[in-house]
């Protein structure tokens, strides 16, 4: 382990470390712009350039191995005056619109130029001419404001394996985009979003629909509802100044009642409901294959995730009829708010305007996907990640951090833990294994506390094995089978499950694929910045809301047993198959 010295501090670091590994141990920071941990460190930006004893240039901190005896200093007047002269580079091509763009106060090009000093931009002339790609309902690209720091091309191609966004041209030319200056919209991109989430800057970033959701709580005519997601209630606090991992659920309702909606409700309601319909699913094609010989696809892949259905749209379009059909959360509760809930309160599906809050741009995306109509009108109607709502919060003037608790409403409020566990990477996996365990043994899920641990890490790719004992009358023929299962977040290890899959190596029966990394915690509509660190607060915060609930299991959910009664009659059966499944198709790859 190399032993070196930085501002005339020893430390001590790993074989394989960098300087800036180094600085960052002995607790000097050193300022960067296209480093990302763990991910991406090519020394582009310069920004993190030391003097280095016995080098002829100053060195960029991030890609130099540390060695041995070294000795680093990170603020002579050579270093500082070089770093300034890098982002008053930077600054001179940068569209500087601060006082207007959505990244002010949380922009690492403008915090970097503060932390240096610069008052103001000491180069100028031309710039570069950088368009505006609008083209999808999920992102905005503003390339005046692009850096060309490369994070969202690492993401893109590295993370997800799409491959989408690559540097154009040369030189003062560059431009981050689709090949050939194609926009977003006629490409691959699965609208995931996690290129917004690494930018440094206002380059990339949500659709804003603040005032799509304003102009419908002004009007009369309206009744909006709004329903949030599970991981919200671990990241909107963030937004706020509260530590990544705090739970503001009862503060995100009073918040939600004072912007004025009519129908505060929960997502993880209609994720109980995925549960028993998925689940039933995965019954029912275990039982073709099993008993009556018929060929089904199986693996069954989880389909909740709405940028994993289209990086399976446009590159496995083989694995469709292994997808089920269920649909998303999101898109089951605004299907049920217009029919069921609308047929309780007295109210036209077209009066009903529902309003979901999502970590993830791509939900954006799939609210706007034609075949979401199953209510007679489109499902959702407008989609705001966690970062718009807790920008929408600041403009009414709302003091977030001083509100009391308060409830969800009735009917579609009441959620189970398993449905809280929707947010975190496995969590949909163990959200259903706690229900088809029980419904074919009769029996909990026999682990402690009713998690399955060898799926709740961070490792990519995750599997496990569970055997049934015994079986109740109906599932007999379980009884014995040893049911395999997987899961993956970010597209990049989804590949290498399907991958598997079609060498043979992988014999699964249900896979759950998540596209972000930590699954919906690590959002693309999430409070930036998402490292691990980060990651990890969230998905404990999110387990201490599933083990703090009476109700552990979907399926013992009395208001999802309720809609049933009244008005779906059974799980699969036809109004559910009508209402809350769907179906995918293929798209090219472009």
């Amino acid at each position: 382990m190399p032993t070196l010295t930085i501002d005339n501090i020893p430390v001590e670091v790993a074989n394989g470390a960098t300087i800036l590994d180094a600085a960052r141990k002995a607790g000097i920071r050193v300022p960067t712009l296209c480093y990302l941990e763990g991910v991406q460190a090519i020394g582009a930006c310069r920004v993190c350039l030391v003097e280095l004893e016995g080098a002829k240039t100053l060195v960029a901190s991030c890609v130099m191995p540390a060695a041995d005896g070294m000795k680093v200093l990170t603020n002579t007047k050579r270093v500082r005056e070089a770093r300034r002269m890098v982002v008053e580079l930077l600054l001179s091509d940068h569209e500087g619109d601060c006082q207007t763009c959505d990244r002010n106060d949380d922009c690492e090009l403008q915090s970097v130029a503060r932390e240096l000093g610069i008052r103001k931009v000491t180069y100028e002339g031309e710039k570069g001419k950088r368009p505006t790609d609008d083209s999808t309902p999920a992102l905005v690209r503003d390339m005046a404001k692009c850096i060309s720091c490369r994070r969202c091309v690492t993401v893109c191609g590295e993370t997800q394996g799409v491959a989408g966004l690559f540097p154009q041209n040369r030189g003062f030319n560059t431009l981050i985009g689709p090949a050939f200056g194609a926009k977003l919209a006629d490409v691959v991109c699965v609208q995931c979003g996690q290129c917004g989430t690494v930018c440094p800057v206002g380059a990339i970033g949500e659709r804003d629909q603040i005032d799509e959701v304003w102009a419908a709580l002004d009007d009369p005519a309206k009744h909006v509802v709004v329903q949030t997601a599970p991981a919200i209630r671990a990241a909107l606090g963030e937004c706020f100044g509260y530590k990544p991992g705090t739970l503001v659920t009862g503060k995100m309702v009073t918040a939600l009642r004072r912007l004025g909606f009519d129908g505060v409700f929960d997502t993880n309601f209609t994720a109980d409901l995925t549960i028993i319909e998925e689940g039933t699913e995965l019954l029912v094609r275990l039982k073709k294959a099993l008993v009556d010989k018929e060929p089904v696809a199986l693996p069954q892949f989880t389909s909740c995730s709405p940028g994993w259905i289209k990086y399976c749209e446009h590159f496995y379009p083989e694995f469709l009829p292994n997808l089920s059909t269920a649909k998303s959360p999101q898109q089951m509760f605004g299907a049920v708010a217009k029919t069921y809930y609308a047929n309780k309160i007295g109210k036209r599906p077209e009066d009903i305007v529902v309003v979901s809050i999502m970590p993830c741009t791509a939900k954006k995306f799939e609210a706007q996907r034609p075949e979401m109509n199953d209510s007679g009108v489109r499902d959702v109607d407008i989609v705001l990640t966690t970062r718009e709502l807790g920008r929408m919060i600041k403009q009414a003037g709302i003091d977030f951090t001083s509100l009391p608790d308060d409830k969800m409403d009735a009917p579609l409020g009441l959620s189970s833990g398993a449905a809280d566990i929707f947010a975190n990477t496995g969590g949909v996996m163990e959200a259903a294994l706690r229900t088809v365990y029980e419904i074919v043994t009769g029996e909990p899920l026999p682990f402690n506390n009713l998690h399955v641990k060898p799926i709740e890490s961070l490792e990519g790719v995750k599997e496990a094995e569970l055997t049934i004992p015994k079986a109740v009358p109906d599932w007999k023929f379980l009884e014995g089978v040893t049911v395999r299962v997987a899961v993956a977040h970010g597209l990049g290890n989804a590949r290498k499950v399907i991958e598997r899959i079609k060498s043979g190596e992988g014999q699964y029966h249900f896979v759950e694929v998540m596209t972000c990394p930590g699954g919906c915690i690590g959002g693309g509509g999430q409070p930036r910045m998402t490292t691990d660190a980060v990651r990890k607060a969230r998905i404990a915060a999110i387990y201490k809301e599933d083990e703090g609930k009476k109700l552990r299991k979907s399926h013992d959910n009395p208001e999802v047993k309720q809609i049933y009664d009244e008005f779906l009659v059974k799980p699969l059966g036809e109004k559910s198959h009508h209402l809350l499944h769907t179906h995918y198709e293929a798209r090219e790859k472009v």
